[in-house]
């Protein structure tokens, strides 16, 4: 029975809190939508809560003594005090998964039934110090803090079982390969009474029965099916994507060991994909076969999570795959299950990141612990999640927003808070990290990302960059890699920011005389960024300047990109860039905008993530006249199978004048070859120098693929 619609609503208040579960008068409360975000009904389109949800239904209560009958609420944000017809039923916490108790009893005794809830999300004070696990909706660069997503954000609903009740269920490949897979599954049944029950559960057409003998109360009970020759489930640069029905049913057996009553007293059906990860050296496989991960950060679809339709969520996944991209990291949030679904079907792997962003205080580890394992529970069966993260930056050292890889406004204390331990980093993440480990075992899990090598384990994460933005040159990536090779491993966080073709929310007709301070506090700008890097000032109108912003933004992810794929498994094994999509209208690291307009960053990393790219050393910026350039050019290769009779042409042009080269030959599978060097002494001309790559051959298509540099000659 959906309990969703139309509900009443009122701020709560102490003298409220006294009376509103006694008194059916709530004419002068508002209404409010569930599921919904309470800041979407017009009432509440300020308000920071808590806020008193109630609701009126009829039902009939159980219709025979072993029926049972439970309130489920798929999402609240982000506490719960839950009451029935006056009488308090239970609490909530945490946004993101289920929470269920039973009111079998309550649905017995009348007819009519008022529903209430307390609803609390408070926006938090500290940012070093956070109790709410809500990630990236509560604090990050790309999210307005004024914003709140508080709400009943997922359906709600009474749900009729048998004696037993699947309270809780875990699905995962285990392992997997061509010959045998096994899917193991852990759930939590909860008997009205001892009973023998069978449990049946199923794969595709694996089909396992058990009996089993229950105590009343809860029981945890875990056991595995082998499927034979498994058909495998591949990222969509490797292979198909066959998934499978997994079925858990129980159902009570009589002292004869026959079936009670018509069917399952409970039945839980997951979607599941045979396949085996691994991370070895920041490379990961799937099924033993090594891949190179392009990837992208990508923050909630929108900040009210409950207004997104799945086709919005599945468009997403769709946008990163045209974009050639691999993989897509959900940055500090857990998103709604169609986002993964949509994942599953398109082989877009997941990289999952536990909702832990900066600092934290101590009173959270056991709550976090909690909610790790529910969110193995919840995820586990998707074949696209790959990776898990138990924590994005737990740096605390700036009061106002933390300090990240990307702040060097403070060097000494931004090294501090990297070398010294920390409760975030050295208690918190581990504990977290532990825990999904030990309810998962099928994935590799990081517990902390963006951290340098520290005392005293040096092995360090996945790395944070911004160059070319926070700090330094867009040309310093690969001087960075070959002096500091452990920590391109895996590099995340690169980009620069840049204004979306949606910018009516920058109110550009006010040219130059915008909002800065607006823009910087509700949009996520960088101002000061941009004063070093694109001053507006340089610019006679808001176009000149907004497309200035997005030409930098697309030179300067095509270049890091192209830098790190060069360096293919040695050591780098993969990257994932700042941003995809804004949450909400921005000034960020996206690449699409909030309506999902595509800047031309889009389209430059959909060039630089091709399968197959050609690239040379770099020219320098400007060069002189007379020096002599030694340029190498690399074939990087994505492809499963080598490439034979590929040709690459090259063209060094200037003012007056030109050189040729050409290289023949094949490449092989997933590799990264240097194909020839060109040796070229500078013209002694001021102007443009242009570098023009162009590789065609069979197996290409039919158009070839071509790359263009450019410098600048000036005379020494």
């Amino acid at each position: 029975m959906d309990l969703g619609g139309a509900w009443r609503a009122a701020v709560a208040d102490e003298d409220l809190r006294r009376t509103w579960l006694e008194t059916d008068d709530d004419h002068d409360w508002d209404p409010v939508t569930v599921p919904g975000h309470w800041r979407s009904d017009r009432s509440f389109a300020d308000s920071d809560g808590p806020l008193l949800y109630r609701t009126r239904f009829e039902h009939d209560g159980p219709a025979d003594p072993d029926e049972r009958w439970w309130l489920r609420f798929d999402g609240i944000f982000y506490q719960g005090d839950v009451w029935l017809d006056g009488s308090y039923v239970g609490d909530t916490e945490g946004y993101f998964f289920p929470h269920t108790f039973e009111v079998t009893e309550s649905l017995a005794a009348r007819r009519e039934h008022t529903l209430g809830v307390e609803v609390t999300c408070n926006r938090p004070g500290d940012l070093t110090a956070k109790r709410n696990i809500t990630g990236s909706f509560q604090h990050a660069p790309y999210v307005d803090p004024a914003s709140n997503p508080a709400g009943i954000w997922r359906p709600v609903r009474l749900e009729r079982t048998g004696p037993v009740r699947i309270r809780h269920v875990r699905v995962r490949c285990r392992d997997a390969n061509d010959r045998l897979a096994t899917v193991a599954f852990r759930a939590v049944l909860d008997a009205a009474t001892a009973c023998e029950v069978a449990l049946r559960s199923t794969v595709g057409e694996r089909e396992v029965i058990e009996q089993r003998r229950l105590a009343a109360g809860e029981n945890q009970v875990e056991w595995t099916v082998g499927i034979d020759e498994p058909a495998l489930w591949w990222p969509h640069a490797l292979g198909n994507q066959p998934l499978h029905e997994a079925t858990v049913e129980v159902t009570p057996l009589d002292d004869a060991g026959e079936p009670v009553g018509d069917g399952p007293s409970h039945r839980v059906v997951r979607r599941v994909g045979l396949r085996e990860v691994a991370l070895k050296s920041w490379v990961l496989h799937v099924n033993g076969e090594r891949i190179f991960l392009k990837g992208a950060s990508q923050g909630p679809s929108t900040l009210r999570l409950a207004e997104a339709t799945a086709e919005d969520l599945a468009r997403d996944v769709q946008l990163a795959k045209d974009a050639n991209l691999d993989l897509l990291r959900l940055h500090a949030h857990v998103s709604r299950p169609e986002l993964y679904a949509a994942a599953d079907e398109a082989g877009m792997l997941i990289w999952q990141d536990f909702p832990l962003y900066r600092g934290y205080s101590r009173s959270i580890r056991k709550q976090a612990q909690r909610q790790a394992r529910e969110a193995v529970d919840l995820l586990a069966h998707h074949p696209s999640v790959a990776i898990w993260c138990a924590h994005d930056e737990p740096l605390t050292v700036d009061h106002d927003a933390g300090a990240g890889l990307d702040d060097l406004t403070a060097p000494v204390r931004y090294v501090l808070a990297q070398e010294l331990p920390s409760w975030n980093r050295s208690i918190l993440d581990r504990s977290v990290k532990r825990a999904i480990e030990k309810a998962d075992g099928s994935r590799p899990v990081i517990a902390h990302s963006g951290v340098l090598p520290h005392p005293p384990q040096l092995d360090g994460t996945d790395t944070h960059v911004s160059f070319g933005w926070n700090h330094g040159d867009e040309r310093d990536l690969p001087g960075f890699a070959r002096a500091l090779p452990r920590l391109v491993r895996f590099v995340s966080g690169f980009g620069s920011q840049s204004v979306p073709e949606s910018a009516e929310f920058a109110r550009p007709e006010q040219w130059p005389a915008l909002d800065w301070e607006a823009l910087a506090e509700h949009h996520g700008m960088a101002t000061s960024v941009f004063e070093r890097r694109i001053p507006a000032v340089d610019h006679p109108s808001f176009r000149s300047w907004q497309q200035a912003t997005q030409e930098y933004q697309a030179e300067l992810l095509r270049h890091h990109v192209e830098t790190l794929r060069r360096l293919k498994y040695r050591p780098t094994g993969g990257f994932a860039l700042a941003g995809f999509a804004d949450s909400q209208p921005a000034v960020s690291a996206a690449i699409l905008d909030h309506e999902r307009v595509p800047k031309p960053a889009y389209a430059a990393l959909a060039l630089a993530c091709r399968p197959v790219i050609v690239v040379a050393d770099r020219l320098p910026a400007e060069v002189v006249g007379g020096d002599t350039l030694a340029l190498d050019v690399h074939v990087i290769s994505d492809l499963r199978a080598p490439i034979e009779q590929l040709e690459v042409g090259a063209r060094l042009s200037w003012t007056g004048g030109e050189q040729r080269w050409r290289f023949g030959g094949a490449v092989a599978a997933d590799t990264c070859i240097r194909v020839g060097t060109l040796q070229v002494e500078v013209p002694d001309r001021p102007g443009p120098l242009v570098l023009d790559l162009v590789l065609s051959g069979k197996g290409l298509g039919d158009d070839p693929i071509e790359r263009t540099d450019r410098s600048r000659i000036i005379v020494g």
